[in-house]
């Protein structure tokens, strides 16, 4: 089995930053894609970014694009997410997902459909 921790959350003022983390445990290795997902107050899931096994090859949605970097430290089963120029509307619950895999793969997916592996989640709270 499959698990995940994320960490780093909390509240941050407009133009902020903050670094979220999100930390495998168990049946786990340095292939599997990665996944940040977001979900507001009344609002559907979103995606955030992704980062695959491999060369580690990144995506991110639109609305974050230019702001959040993410990253992974293997030798930690650890992936990043650092969220910079922080905004009001970046507030919600974030959630890292993951996808096991047993070949290398150099991309990764947006859809949360895809991830069978969810951590519980953190909030995030952006707000003066």
């Amino acid at each position: 089995q499959l698990q995940l921790v994320e960490s780093g959350g909390g509240l941050v003022q407009p133009g902020g930053s903050l670094r979220l983390s999100c930390t495998a445990s168990g049946f786990t290795s340095d292939l599997d894609p990665i996944g940040w997902f977001r979900q507001a107050p009344g609002k559907e899931r979103e995606a955030v970014s992704c980062i695959s096994g491999g060369t580690g090859h990144s995506n991110y949605a639109d609305s974050v694009k230019g702001r959040f970097i993410i990253s992974r430290d293997n030798s930690k089963n650890t992936v990043h997410l650092q969220m910079s120029g922080l905004k009001p509307e970046d507030t919600a619950v974030y959630y890292c997902a993951a996808i096991r895999r047993l070949t290398v793969f150099n991309d990764c997916s947006l859809l949360s459909s895809r991830y069978p592996y969810w951590g519980p989640g953190i909030q995030v709270i952006v707000s003066s």
